[in-house]
């Protein structure tokens, strides 16, 4: 016989995380608006995020939001802007110092 509460199976562990009291204030607030309490909260969301980042790193995939996805291509057509020490060493490299 275990020595569990009825309602809590034996493969489960515990996960204690130290959070400041804005984030913990915001986790509170997203759980009860879901109706759900915050250990539930917590595990809905973050194993949720697990699974799907360890899904795209095993396919070798980024996923982008929609702004992140315009934000990369923006960054992709933008020419480089070259540091000074960059500039200098170019000349360097091409023989110009």
């Amino acid at each position: 016989m275990s020595s569990q509460a009825p309602d809590k199976p034996d493969n489960l562990t515990s996960l204690m995380v130290r959070l400041d009291a804005n984030s913990k204030s915001a986790l509170t607030e997203a759980a009860k608006l879901r109706g759900i309490s915050l250990s539930a909260y917590v595990r809905t969301v973050t194993v949720a995020q697990a699974k799907r980042e360890v899904a795209e790193a095993q396919q070798n995939t980024i996923a982008l939001t929609p702004d992140e996805q315009l934000e990369f291509w923006n960054a992709l057509n933008e020419p480089p802007k070259l540091t000074q020490a960059q500039r200098e060493l170019s000349a360097v490299m091409r023989g110009e110092v």
